[in-house]
C-alpha cells in the first residue's frame, strides 16, 4: 500500500474518531428520573437503554479506530490480524476501521453468534 493510500486512510479513521466524539451523549442524558407515571417511567427506561446501547456500540467503533490507526503506524494496515492476508481495497473503502478480511469476518460473527444463541446454526 503506497503512502498515499494510508494517508487517506489515517485521513478516513481522523474523521471517523472525530464524528463519534462529536455524537458522544452526556451522563445527564442516561440520569434516571422518577416520575409519577408508570408509563413515563417505562418510557425513560428504554429511552436510557438506547442510549446505553449506543454509546457502548460508539466505544467498541472507537477502539476499532484507534486500533487501526496504530496499524497504520506499525506498517500493518490493511492485512488480517487472522489471517495475514490482504484485506480488499473495497472492503477497507467501506469500513476503514476493520480488522478483519471478509472471510475471517464470516467466521467471527458466526462464533459469536454461536455465543449469543447457543445451537444456533447458520442456514
Amino acid at each position: 500500500m503506497t503512502s498515499k493510500e494510508l494517508g487517506r486512510y489515517r485521513e478516513m479513521l481522523l474523521n471517523k474518531q472525530a464524528e463519534l466524539m462529536a455524537g458522544l451523549t452526556s451522563r445527564d442524558d442516561i440520569a434516571i428520573e422518577r416520575s409519577a407515571d408508570q408509563a413515563d417511567e417505562i418510557q425513560g427506561a428504554l429511552d436510557r437503554e438506547l442510549i446505553i446501547r449506543t454509546l457502548d456500540s460508539k466505544a467498541i467503533t472507537l477502539r476499532s479506530v484507534a486500533a487501526a490507526t496504530q496499524r497504520i503506524a506499525d506498517g500493518t494496515f490493511g492485512v488480517c490480524v487472522s489471517c495475514d492476508e490482504d484485506i480488499g481495497p473495497k472492503r477497507l473503502n467501506a469500513v476503514p476501521w476493520t480488522a478483519y478480511c471478509v472471510a475471517c469476518q464470516e467466521a467471527a460473527d458466526r462464533e459469536e453468534r454461536g455465543q449469543i444463541f447457543p445451537g444456533f446454526k447458520a442456514a
